[in-house]
């Protein structure tokens, strides 16, 4: 009886989890951000503590579980509107290389050695320095990487607007103000509130609208 009560709440967990995660959102292994790895460990160890205690209420996990995807997704569609939250739960991503050059401040901000970034660039293709123009750290530990073209260095764009709030740490690098942008935006006829996505290239602010996306 024993075994059978097991082998049930096995299947259960089992099917549990992969409701959960369904709800939770499609997302690689890969691209996981420091709380969805915590939250998939947490689930896990509830679900094996259950299993191992097979006397026990399976109310005791499994309200815990479905405690903690209800969380996770709250604060998913809150930190979608809200940059603030979002940048604290998941972090920002990091520029290791620009134009060329290796960020060796930002590495060290983000413990982040030379071993990791030449082991990231070759599990890319990627034989030589020289051959990068711009690498990010992503939130999830991927590295972007974007190579020179006829070994000249491009232009990448830069996010001035995301989701209505402008960017500061990007008109910090251009060297531009508050103003300037909005300068921009109402030479374009275009007001803060109604920017989804608005990014600098070439000298040129390109700019993408809420009316524009697919709601």
């Amino acid at each position: 009886m024993d075994y059978l009560n097991v082998l049930g709440r096995t299947l259960l967990f089992y099917t549990l989890i992969t409701v959960v995660y369904r709800f939770m959102g499609k997302r690689e292994v890969g691209e996981l951000s420091i709380i969805d790895l915590i939250v998939s460990i947490l689930i896990a160890e509830i679900a094996a503590i259950s299993i191992d205690k097979y006397k026990t209420s399976i109310f005791l996990s499994i309200i815990p579980i479905l405690a903690i995807v209800t969380i996770q997704i709250l604060v998913s569609k809150i930190s979608l509107k809200s940059t603030t939250l979002r940048n604290l739960v998941d972090g920002k991503p990091s520029l290791i290389i620009q134009r060329g050059k290796v960020n060796f401040k930002e590495m060290i901000k983000q413990r982040y050695n030379l071993e990791d970034l030449m082991t990231q660039l070759r599990a890319r293709e990627v034989r030589s320095l020289e051959e990068v123009d711009f690498a990010i750290l992503e939130t999830s530990g991927k590295l972007s990487v974007f190579l020179k073209k006829n070994g000249k260095s491009g232009h990448f764009p830069l996010p001035l607007v995301l989701d209505g709030e402008i960017q500061e740490d990007t008109l910090r690098y251009l060297k531009k103000s508050k103003s300037w942008l909005l300068e921009n935006l109402e030479r374009e006829q275009v007001n803060l509130e109604d920017v989804f996505y608005a990014f600098y290239k070439e000298t040129r602010i390109f700019i993408i609208q809420n009316k524009d996306c697919i709601s």
